[in-house]
């Protein structure tokens, strides 16, 4: 099975608080069915003090969002596309994703 986002892709929100935004997939959970994506999804976390020297603090994070919610960006023509499979030989071993506006492979 080849999937259609892979980490270092880069993607675009498609709903919910940050729609609109773009970033770079940081890591992709496949049995979730989510992705962590750089600068999207911002969290507040509060980690507690656990030795005699630290302190307590708020550490702002990215979560995890839903795969569905996420689309490819095309490194061609810069927007958001739906993927396609082509296989490169007749034996059709190998796959490679492309995008469906222009073509191009990722």
């Amino acid at each position: 099975m080849l999937s259609r986002i892979k980490k270092n892709d880069t993607v675009v929100v498609l709903s919910g608080k940050d729609k609109g935004k773009q970033g770079q997939v940081i890591a992709v959970d496949y049995k979730k069915n989510k992705v962590l994506v750089k600068d999207v999804a911002i969290v507040s976390r509060h980690v507690k003090a656990r030795s005699g020297g630290e302190k307590s603090r708020i550490v702002k994070e990215e979560s995890l969002v839903p795969l569905c919610k996420v689309m490819p960006v095309c490194p061609a023509c810069k927007k958001a596309c739906r993927v396609r499979v082509k296989f490169l030989d007749e034996k059709q071993s190998t796959k490679s994703r492309i995008c469906s506006r222009c073509q191009e492979s990722f």
